[in-house]
């Protein structure tokens, strides 16, 4: 085994090197390696990805690849999710540990046990209340959820998800995106009025005994600051312009801009629905800006406009932390035997956190 390779000797080189060496490793790697790459993910390492797609299915991909190591280009919980699907049996890579999700950060296992105990004051949570926890999280928010009966679900299978949930209690804790879960409880039929947030900042969530017991859906006060930035009005002014345009926003955003909007979606029903549009179509799209760009480019040559929704810049920064330079180092680590940024799950919370997602995962499929 060669010594270790310096990040250091790849800060300063610029893209187009970074680019060229990228190929080169991937080309001795082989098939002993796959790159998982998220829509989200800068163009300069997504045209690099073997395999790309939202949460669910780069869930599916990596339990369903046999190469000895998965480069994850996206962010932390994404590659904890691939070393647990695979059961530890493939080395799983993220190019930059600083690459992480505001949003899962919101949500803590200190804090959602300080929850549960806190509902456990005014009735049984393990008789009463199903914990769902989006894929946006820790793995030890997983296993929570999978000591305590509950499940992990992304914006394509929320739906089937709280419907899962339902039928096992009657109550579900929803964490740590409150837009997703709100649109999907909505969407089912569950008034506004039945759902609360719990904010964890303060004594059970600041809510009382009775919101608590009336309450089917309880959710997190959590959010993702790319799509918080979308509002109503961009909306507005975007049909004054094309009146017959159409938009299409993912769940992750306010429930007014969900209401707003002709489709709501995932980022994979957002591309599928977007490609299949007809020429002469005008799209508004509500989320990150990384897969709106690449979409615009994708469907100008079909005669198809594509704009992002919000005038503001506003990109996943913390997915854009994976860059050329770091993928560059990651790769030409592994071709001279030297693994860096392994992400391993530990066994006592990747065997519970398991549990929650075969149970989305056999709901998915």
């Amino acid at each position: 085994m060669a010594a270790a390779l310096q990040l250091d000797e790849f800060a300063l080189l610029d893209d187009g090197e970074c680019d060229a060496r990228i190929r080169a490793a991937k080309k001795q790697l082989g098939d002993r390696a796959v790159l998982l790459g998220h829509h989200y993910q800068r163009e300069e390492v997504y045209r690099h990805a073997d395999l790309t797609g939202d949460s669910l299915k780069l869930a599916h991909q990596a339990a369903a690849t046999d190469a000895e190591f998965i480069v994850f280009c996206g962010v932390h919980f994404m590659a904890e999710v691939a070393d647990i699907v695979t059961f530890g049996q493939r080395t799983v890579v993220l190019p930059d540990l600083a690459a992480g999700c505001a949003m899962a950060d919101m949500a803590n296992l200190a804090k959602v046990k300080t929850c549960w105990r806190e509902l456990a004051e005014v009735l049984d949570p393990d008789e009463m209340v199903t914990p769902v926890t989006y894929i946006n999280s820790a793995a030890d928010l997983k296993a929570f959820c999978g000591s305590h009966g509950g499940i992990v679900c992304t914006s394509t299978n929320a739906r089937g998800v709280l419907e899962w949930a339902f039928e096992r209690r009657e109550k579900v804790l929803f964490f740590p995106d409150q837009h997703l879960g709100r649109w999907t409880a909505y969407n089912m039929d569950v008034p506004l009025e039945q759902m609360v947030v719990w904010d964890f900042t303060k004594p059970r969530g600041g809510l009382t005994p009775e919101q608590i017991r009336d309450a089917r859906v309880i959710l997190w006060n959590g959010h993702c600051s790319v799509h918080q930035m979308f509002q109503p009005d961009h909306i507005g002014r975007f049909r004054e312009q094309y009146p017959d345009g159409r938009v299409i926003s993912h769940p992750e955003n306010a429930l007014e801009v969900c209401l707003a909007s002709d489709y709501v979606g995932s980022t994979e029903t957002i591309l599928n629905t977007v490609h299949a549009s007809e020429p002469g179509t005008h799209w508004l799209v509500g989320t990150e800006l990384n897969l709106v760009n690449r979409l615009a480019a994708e469907m100008k040559p079909k005669g198809v406009s594509v704009q992002f929704m919000s005038p503001m810049v506003c990109m996943c920064s913390t997915m854009f932390r994976i860059d050329p330079q770091h993928l560059a180092w990651t790769l030409e680590n592994l071709v001279v035997g030297n693994t860096v940024n392994r992400i391993q799950v530990p066994q006592d919370v990747a065997e519970p956190a398991r549990k929650a997602l075969d149970r989305m995962l056999a709901i998915a499929k």
